[in-house]
């Protein structure tokens, strides 16, 4: 029996770390939480825009997020989700088109008669037809092109996996595929917090400090050491701190950065890449079409996405703005993640106003534009993941492991942010203090290697 709770240092502030450690600390543990950035939240930070606050990239409960629900539940925040119907859009080759029902489909002229027919079967029953096949293993270009043709995987699915993925698009397993549609839809009833995603971390922050739990911001860790039954961890400002337990939700190159040479000996070898992404919110004088999501394909711009958030939060909590935004995936070494934010921002300006020219939309009506940029945000999964997916414990080490390579097959998502810290919070509970490295970490978890 423990004379005094364990002290567990939690790495990473975004909305997994902090989840982890409210887990944690309701479990009894000592904990602190360091966060790198000025901010909580991770990909859910925010600027100061007027007299408002507004997230620097999109975000929005799903009806199905029932873990992110249920965090807000016991935050008292769930009833302050308003939920909207929203709407899907298409712009291919410059046309845009609405993406919704049957009779948008019918009327999509960018596929024949046939294809429209086929890409409406397939979709309805694509759920019951992945349903016992080993798509982790499959390639998602042989199982889509196979389903839908080659017409519709040219035309649609080969730029739209292309924009989000990169040129490996092909390769993701068709299994990340399959679990995303469980999540999403075209026609859907999205939701968004009152008072934003802000309002949500500064809630679960202040929780965690009247738990007890040491939150710190601009208090990056940059080594760590590991015995079998402890951690030391240094931080920017040269104090160290001693652990009995760490959670890293750091991605696994950024850990592998401040580990020693043993603990990193014992890291597992990341077998995933990562894409970036390049984002720009714009404040416009007008809507654009009113469609919450619309991909955008080979139409002349340098993002493939625009996601006009009005459509879901209406234009009050940016005074009578409407917040949109025009999003790229890309490798954090690619010349569009490196190029100038202001030169970017201005020729992604004029991209937009020609794109929706026939909205009406103009120069003029865009009032302001700011550019945002994350070097780590989906991983590219490798075929058959599933067998090479790194353990949650590291061997050898008290270090835990909940990263964006933990989540899959689930999509990467503020949900599956709060499931993965539910998951490691138990495993932490159930975990012996040294357990021998070549033991499962739990029952329904085989041991499994990098």
């Amino acid at each position: 029996m423990r004379d005094s709770p364990d002290h567990v240092v939690v790495l990473g502030g975004g909305i997994c770390g902090l989840a982890a450690a409210h887990g944690l600390a309701r479990a009894g543990n000592r904990v602190t939480l360091l966060e790198g950035s000025d901010q909580l939240g991770g990909l859910g930070t925010f600027f100061p825009w007027r007299q408002a606050w507004v997230e620097r990239f999109y975000h929005c409960v799903m009806p199905t997020d029932d873990d992110l629900l249920e965090l807000l539940g016991e935050l008292g925040l769930r009833d302050e989700v308003r939920w909207r119907r929203t709407r899907m859009g298409m712009v291919v080759d410059g046309r845009h088109h609405p993406f919704n029902t049957a009779g948008d489909l019918l009327r999509f002229t960018p596929l024949g008669p046939v294809d429209r027919l086929r890409f409406g079967v397939v979709s309805l029953l694509l759920r019951r037809l992945g349903k016992g096949k080993d798509l982790d293993t499959t390639r998602t270009e042989d199982w889509l092109r196979g389903l839908y043709g080659e017409t519709v995987w040219t035309t649609l699915l080969a730029p739209m996996f292309g924009s989000k993925f990169g040129a490996s698009f092909g390769d993701v397993p068709a299994l990340y595929v399959w679990q995303r549609l469980g999540r999403e839809s075209n026609v859907s009833t999205r939701g968004y917090p009152t008072g934003g995603y802000k309002r949500i971390i500064d809630t679960l922050a202040a929780a965690l400090r009247a738990a007890g739990v040491d939150v710190r911001t601009r208090a990056p860790a940059v080594g760590m050491s590991t015995t079998t039954t402890s951690a030391r961890i240094t931080t920017a400002g040269g104090e160290v701190l001693d652990a009995d337990r760490v959670v890293s939700t750091l991605p696994l190159p950024l850990l592998r950065g401040i580990a020693d040479a043993d603990l990193a000996d014992h890291l597992p070898c990341p077998s995933v890449s990562y894409q970036g992404v390049v984002n720009a919110a714009f404040f416009l004088k007008r809507p654009l079409s009113g469609h919450y999501w619309t991909p955008v394909l080979r139409s002349g711009t340098d993002f493939d996405g625009v996601v006009e958030m009005s459509a879901l939060t209406g234009t009050t909590p940016y005074e009578g703005r409407h917040l949109v935004y025009a999003m790229h995936y890309t490798d954090r070494g690619s010349p569009l993640y490196l190029e100038d934010d202001r030169t970017l921002a201005h020729r992604w300006s004029e991209q937009l106003v020609t794109l929706y020219a026939d909205s009406g939309l103009t120069a003029d009506d865009v009032e302001e534009v700011r550019v945002f940029k994350a070097p780590f945000v989906e991983p590219v999964y490798p075929l058959g993941f599933l067998a090479s997916q790194p353990a949650v414990r590291v061997p050898g080490a008290p270090v835990f492991l909940a990263t964006t390579a933990h989540v899959y097959p689930d999509v990467t998502s503020w949900n599956s942010s709060v499931r993965l810290a539910k998951r490691v919070v138990a495993l932490m509970g159930e975990a012996p203090t040294t357990p021998p490295a070549a033991k499962p970490l739990h029952p329904s978890e085989p041991t499994r290697t990098a």
